[in-house]
C-alpha cells in the first residue's frame, strides 16, 4: 500500500509541474511616479511664461511674454506700454504678483497683488513710516483681462508700510495665505517719528481678497530686516521660500518639508547666501526640465533683474543664467508658467 501511495503521489507532483505556468522573466520597478513633483515636474501641457513686473520709476504693471518656452528670453506686450495702471491710493503699483488660483477657483482665476507706492510722490523715509497699509488687487479669468481694481488694507494705524504682498494657496487651510513685510511704531508715536521695529514678514488668510484674518507675524529675525518673501512650491509638504535680509542687503534661501509652518532649514549654513546686492527673489519652475527651476533677482542698483538657476533647489545651489535674450531693467515682479491657450490669448490682445 505504502509503494502505491508513493507512486500516486510522484505521479501527482510529475502532472502539477508539467502544468505550471513558464516563470515570468524578473523585471525592474519603476518607481518615477512617486517622486516629489519638484523632482519630475516638466509639463508638456506647459508652453511658456507670462512675467508681471514695474520698470524703475514707472509704478504700473508690465507684461512679458516668453519666447517659446524659454525660460530666460522674454518680449514686452502692448508694445511696451502698461497692461495695468492704478488708479487708488498714491496711484503707483510695485512688486506685481501674479496669484494661481486655489480651491474652486483653481485654473479659472487669478489674481495680481501688489505695493501701493509711487517713490515719485514721496521719499523713502515717509514711504517706511507714513506709507500705505493697503495691497492693491487686481483679478482675472482669462490672464487677458484684469479688473475690479481694490486697495485693502491689512495693517493698522501702527504699521509704517505695506511692503511686497504675494499669495499663495493653503491647500490644508482651504485658503490664500498672503504675506507682506511691514514695521511698527509704538502707539505712544502715532505720528511715528521715532524708531520703529525691525521689518518684519506679516500674513493673514483670505478666500476673496476682500476679507482677510487678523494679521500675524510669520518671519521675524530681528533686529534683522527682513522683505520680500517668495514661496516655491516643490511638491507635497516641501517648499523653498526666498527673501532679503535687507541689514545686509543679501538674498537667501529656506527649505521646509513639514509645510508652510513646518521646520526652515537654510541650506549650507546660517551665513549662506544666493547673492548680495539684490531683491525681489521671484522662483518659477522649468516647463521642459524636471527638477530645475529659476530666479530672478533684482539688481536694483544696476540693471533690474537677472535670471539664475538651479537643478539642487533644496541644496540651495543657484548659478547665474545666461541672460542673453532676458531684458534689461525690469524690476521686482513676478513669473507665471502658461499654456499655449493662454499665450495665443495674449499676444493676441497685447501683442
Amino acid at each position: 500500500m505504502r509503494t502505491l501511495s508513493s507512486l500516486g503521489l510522484l505521479f501527482s507532483i510529475a502532472t502539477l509541474l508539467e502544468s505550471a505556468p513558464t516563470p515570468l522573466p524578473i523585471q525592474s520597478l519603476d518607481f518615477s511616479n512617486v517622486l516629489p513633483e519638484h523632482a519630475r515636474r516638466a509639463d508638456p501641457s506647459l508652453t511658456g511664461y507670462l512675467g508681471a513686473f514695474f520698470l524703475g520709476d514707472k509704478p504700473s504693471v508690465y507684461f512679458y511674454l516668453s519666447n517659446g518656452n524659454n525660460a530666460v528670453s522674454f518680449t514686452a506686450l502692448n508694445k511696451g506700454n502698461p497692461v495695468i495702471n492704478p488708479t487708488k491710493g498714491t496711484q503707483g503699483v510695485r512688486d506685481p504678483a501674479i496669484v494661481t488660483g486655489g480651491g474652486d477657483e483653481a485654473g479659472r482665476k487669478w489674481y495680481i497683488v501688489g505695493t501701493d507706492l509711487n517713490i515719485g510722490k514721496t521719499t523713502w523715509d515717509a514711504a517706511q513710516r507714513t506709507g500705505s497699509r493697503g495691497i492693491f488687487v487686481w483679478e482675472s479669468t482669462d490672464l487677458v483681462n484684469w479688473n475690479n481694481e481694490r486697495l485693502v488694507q491689512v495693517e493698522d494705524a501702527t504699521a509704517g508700510m505695506v511692503w511686497a504682498p504675494e499669495a499663495i494657496w493653503d491647500a490644508e487651510k482651504g485658503q490664500y495665505l498672503v504675506h507682506w513685510a511691514s514695521k511698527f511704531y509704538p502707539t505712544s508715536d502715532p505720528n511715528h517719528t521715532g524708531s520703529p521695529s525691525a521689518i518684519r514678514i506679516r500674513y493673514a488668510y483670505t478666500k476673496d481678497f476682500k476679507t482677510f484674518s487678523a494679521p500675524q507675524d510669520y518671519i521675524n529675525k530681528s533686529p534683522t530686516n527682513i522683505i520680500d518673501l517668495d514661496f516655491l512650491p516643490l511638491g507635497g509638504k516641501t517648499y523653498a521660500r526666498f527673501m532679503k535680509d535687507e541689514t545686509a542687503k543679501t538674498v537667501f534661501t529656506e527649505i521646509s518639508t513639514t509645510g508652510l509652518f513646518g521646520t526652515w532649514t537654510r541650506p549650507g549654513g546660517s551665513n549662506a547666501i544666493i547673492q548680495s546686492g539684490v531683491e525681489g527673489p521671484a522662483a518659477y519652475l522649468d516647463n521642459q526640465q524636471a527638477g530645475k527651476a529659476h530666479l530672478l533677482l533684482d539688481f536694483y542698483g544696476s540693471d533690474g533683474y537677472r535670471p539664475y538657476e538651479s537643478t539642487d533647489i533644496q541644496g540651495g545651489k543657484w548659478t547665474a543664467s545666461d541672460r542673453a535674450s532676458f531684458p534689461t531693467n525690469l524690476r521686482h515682479g513676478s513669473i507665471l508658467p502658461i499654456n499655449a491657450t493662454f499665450m495665443s490669448a495674449l499676444s493676441a490682445k497685447w501683442g
